[in-house]
């Protein structure tokens, strides 16, 4: 028989394996948090509402007062949390409807900039669902994230959260053409990151990811003369190979000597070449006879990149490539810069971290990055070199995005916005 002692031990295994059946797991969340999510499960309908309003307002970057009108209806909503807002201009010869500001003051935890845009590529498709997809234009790119970032802000509103924080919000009205320069339309974007700690950018999510990283773009000119005569003369002393070849040794050496660099593409997307030729931007034409050396050749591509470092780098290798002649023949290549890069850092992967955290104790399970190499150009390249950043925290399931037929899973709205609005709260503690 057990001893007393033992039978004493073992009634207390009992009474405490009992007690602990009977108490639950303490909830990672806190009561603020909790309180967080119940508001957004609560308000969900409301959001969805606001996102049909705003996606059936037309805003193609070109129509200026459509981009106004989805910027004053998410100035009103801001304005109704107690934020300031205020609506950047363009230069009117620049054609851009201008950004929307909506900033609250504060001195505790990070100073966050929140950031999405409101005009679109095409003109809109109106707003419909189907089962748990949202069709119309701009429902994924990007109305759909920048209700997140208003339904996040009410929540941490109504919790009290947001007194003595210092929020940013700025919604550009020319993400999908920036206006030009860049100077001068992405300034104020700059200007607002020198005054905030890190940035949260709202493109659509792709599954359980977030983008620490997005390619810039940048575009190149090639053009090649040569001497022209009869054909028959083509490689001869004194006459040479041609513009045509010549443009082909050099294509071709871009492909062998840069083909196989990670996250490096360069595409030549037009090529006219011929006895004279005539080109403009995306279009041109071209002349020539059977029996006449090709005097010319015109090339334009773009060029996709990780960082300036990558991007110097192949504009040398290009650049000697091209400095190598062909007998007979000349060429020079111009570079012309578009959307800078968005460089995988440090700061970026620690907000990932904190971003998966909250997203597991949400009970969502984690969150990871998503190759850079799958992500193009984006507004928050601008600042990515002044604050860390992360991207890509939008609205789930974006298809069809700049085409007909686009849309996205509603169903992801609910939960997305329960991850921002907490990750914003324990930043800004």
């Amino acid at each position: 028989m057990p001893s007393f002692l033992m039978k004493k031990a073992l009634i207390t295994l009992l009474v405490l394996t009992s007690f602990a059946l009977a108490v639950p797991a303490q909830s990672p969340l806190n009561a603020d948090e909790k309180a967080i999510a119940d508001y957004i499960d609560k308000h969900n309908p409301e959001a969805l509402t606001f996102l049909e309003k705003v996606v059936n307002i037309e805003s193609p970057t070109e129509d200026l007062l459509g981009v106004r009108n989805v910027g004053t209806a998410f100035g009103d909503e801001f304005k109704s949390l107690g934020m300031t807002v205020k609506w950047i201009d363009m230069p009117p010869e620049m054609k851009r409807a201008g950004h929307l500001v909506a900033e609250l003051p504060g001195t505790k935890g990070k100073r966050i900039l929140l950031l999405g845009h409101i005009d679109t590529v095409l003109r809109g498709e109106k707003y419909r669902v189907e089962g748990n997809k949202a069709y119309g234009t701009g429902v994924g790119d990007m109305k759909g994230g920048d209700v997140i970032i208003l339904q996040a802000l009410k929540a941490l509103k109504a919790s009290g959260a947001l007194k003595d924080r210092q929020i940013i919000v700025m919604l550009t009205g020319d993400e999908e053409a920036t206006g030009l320069p860049d100077t001068i339309s992405r300034g104020p974007m700059r200007d607002l990151a020198k005054r905030s700690d890190l940035a949260l950018s709202f493109e659509s999510s792709v599954l359980n990811t977030a983008t620490v990283g997005r390619r810039g773009f940048s575009n190149w000119t090639l053009e090649v003369t040569a001497k022209t005569g009869h054909s028959s003369a083509i490689f001869r002393e004194g006459m040479g190979d041609g513009a045509i070849f010549e443009a082909s040794r050099i294509l071709n050496e871009f492909r062998e000597k840069l083909g196989n660099e990670k996250y490096l593409t360069f595409n030549p997307s037009l090529i006219l070449g011929g006895t004279t030729v005539d080109q403009a931007d995306t279009s041109g034409s071209a002349t020539g006879k059977l029996n006449v050396i090709p005097a010319k050749v015109v090339v334009t591509g773009d060029l996709r990149f990780i960082s300036d470092a990558q991007k110097e780098a192949t504009r040398k290798t290009m650049t000697d490539i091209v400095a190598k002649n062909l007998p007979g023949t000349t060429a020079t290549i111009t570079f012309k810069d578009g959307t800078p890069a968005m460089t995988p850092a440090d700061g970026n992967y620690d907000l990932m971290k904190q971003l998966d955290q909250v997203s597991r104790d949400l009970g969502q399970g984690p969150i990871t990055a998503l190759d850079p190499g799958e992500r193009g150009a984006g507004d928050i390249a601008y600042i990515s070199g002044i604050i860390p950043g992360l991207d890509g925290l939008g609205i789930g399931g974006n298809v069809n995005s700049h085409a007909k037929g686009e849309s996205a899973q509603i169903d992801t709205l609910l939960p997305d916005t329960k991850r921002i609005a907490l990750l914003i709260y324990r930043l800004t503690r």
